[in-house]
């Protein structure tokens, strides 16, 4: 049992310093994940890829495409390069195109369409879905709109329980849940308000929690260049409330540890400290 326990370690530990080492050569890498009571669903490829600093401004280009273990290719691009929509299609060709989808929902479910409470629901529910994914048309660089500053201040800083909705994309279902957000200066500091608008640029599309955990981290992490980033998530996702294993009460925590975050457990210990989570 010792041997086995010992190659148990041994493994572990092989696997964080590989994974270590992925993340430094902008490589996949994994978020961590811990799930109360449990999840089923396994941790996804982040989407990373390479870009150029010019001062406050930020230009970005296309990393090449990747295979992953499987011999899957996955395209690695950086988060903060996501304007994801089609640019030349019009706002009132995206409402019209989704309103036709949704009337066709409404029957395909067995619905009148053509009845009093139904009439206006393909439109109103066109507006809401593209509201609900507006972060497909922000970037980071417009996000931020120059709000970062020259700062000698060295101490961790923390934004805590940033309120978060978001939609599964599996079920196309909301998950919803607090952010909270740490970093280390590197000379360089963020307006506070700009921490909970990437929040909301990322959590504003189809996601997935362990996705939306790292992309959040890396565009401070690219934004700032500070010495760590820890952010963490703890959000209740309603495709295991209302359907499925209907666990009412199950919540999911993510976290990402970046830079010192993650080579220093004191760094690490403080923050976890800090926010209550330790």
């Amino acid at each position: 049992m010792m041997d086995g326990q010992d190659n148990l370690n041994s493994g572990n530990e092989e696997t964080t310093v590989e994974r270590r080492e992925q993340f430094q050569r902008n490589d996949i890498s994994k978020s961590l994940v811990f799930v109360s009571p449990y999840d089923s669903r396994q941790n996804s490829p982040s989407h990373q890829g390479s870009e150029l600093k010019k001062g406050n401004h930020f230009s970005f280009e296309m990393a090449d495409e990747k295979e992953d273990a499987s011999g899957s290719e996955i395209a690695m691009h950086n988060v903060n390069k996501q304007r994801d929509f089609d640019p030349t299609l019009s706002e009132k060709e995206r409402l019209s195109r989704l309103a036709d989808a949704y009337s066709s929902i409404l029957t395909s479910v067995g619905e009148d369409i053509n009845r009093e409470g139904l009439l206006k629901t393909p439109e109103r529910a066109s507006k809401a879905i593209l509201y609900f994914t507006k972060g497909y048309g922000e970037c980071l660089e417009e996000v931020l709109n120059h709000a970062i500053f020259d700062e000698n201040h060295e101490e961790m800083v923390v934004v805590k329980d940033i309120e978060m909705f978001s939609m599964c994309e599996h079920h196309m279902v909301p998950f919803m849940g607090k952010v909270t957000v740490g970093y280390l200066p590197n000379g360089k500091v963020v307006g506070l308000s700009k921490v909970a608008r990437i929040v909301d640029m990322y959590s504003r599309r189809l996601q997935v929690q362990e996705r939306l955990t790292r992309q959040i981290a890396e565009a401070l992490d690219t934004a700032l260049n500070p010495k760590g980033v820890g952010v963490v998530i703890e959000a209740a996702h309603m495709c295991m409330v209302m359907r499925g294993v209907q666990k009412v009460n199950a919540s999911t925590a993510t976290s990402v540890m970046l830079g010192e975050f993650e080579k220093s457990p004191r760094i690490r210990r403080d923050f976890m400290t800090m926010i209550g989570k330790h």
